[in-house]
């Protein structure tokens, strides 16, 4: 089943296999990252829709660069924020096949610190 697949495709897989069955009825974090920005949304999968997003495309984010540490933790304090306006706290920690240091570890921490519980 996972013959020809990427390392990147078989490690966001196995993931998203740990998380459904982690998951229960708490909402995702799902991260994306590219080479220039970094996306964060909250997920609700039993309604099928976004609660809450931020990214370094955002006006209040342009001003610098969407590639670096500082950009990717003020991501995860904005999706924080717009949780919690949302009524939600708790939710489990997608990472898709990214690793877990640099950016996506950076996102992480300050979601935590800002309030979200995961």
């Amino acid at each position: 089943m996972t013959k020809g697949l990427s390392l990147f495709e078989k490690r966001r897989r196995r993931n998203r296999t740990s998380l459904r069955a982690r998951a229960g009825t708490r909402p995702r974090l799902s991260v994306h990252r590219s080479g220039k920005h970094i996306y964060a949304q909250v997920i609700d999968d039993a309604e099928g829709r976004t609660v809450a997003a931020a990214s370094t495309l955002t006006a209040d984010a342009r001003s610098v660069s969407g590639a670096n540490i500082e950009a990717a933790a003020g991501v995860g304090r904005r999706v924080a924020e717009a949780a919690k306006a949302a009524g939600v706290t708790r939710v489990v920690f997608d990472r898709g096949g990214f690793l877990f240091h640099g950016r996506v570890k950076a996102l992480a921490e300050a979601a935590r610190e800002a309030g979200l519980e995961f």
